[in-house]
């Protein structure tokens, strides 16, 4: 395991993080749908505030990205129980903690990441 000062205890606790924000989005989904259902409104043209079909897309956006935390963050304790959480996944050297802790689900060190991303 690469040399990190982020603990399996983090990770979990930021994971518990990710599921409240994907909770709370789906909640605020759910009230969205149900304080609109019947509502045959043409909120498009609404002058007030903000449409439905903005709303929703930002909802959907949130609840996704919170869901895609969620998942990274189970690959990452994935990686921390087989001993490879720390470890780049196409060099194999350590991870430096700096990127850890604000990446604490990064598969990648900056080189290989840069890498990644220049094709």
């Amino acid at each position: 395991m690469g040399e990190s000062i982020v603990s399996r205890t983090a990770l979990e606790s930021r994971r518990a993080d990710a599921v409240a924000r994907a909770e709370s989005t789906a909640s605020a989904l759910a009230a969205l749908v149900h304080d609109r259902q019947g509502s045959n409104d043409d909120d498009e043209h609404d002058p007030e505030g903000v449409t439905l079909s903005s709303e929703w897309s930002r909802l959907s956006a949130l609840a996704d990205a919170a869901a895609d935390e969620v998942r990274r963050f189970d690959d990452a304790l994935a990686r921390w129980d087989a001993g490879s959480y720390g470890v780049c996944a196409r060099c194999g050297k350590p991870i430096p903690a700096g990127r850890l802790e604000a990446l604490p689900f990064a598969e990648l060190c900056v080189p290989c990441a840069e890498k990644a991303t220049a094709r």
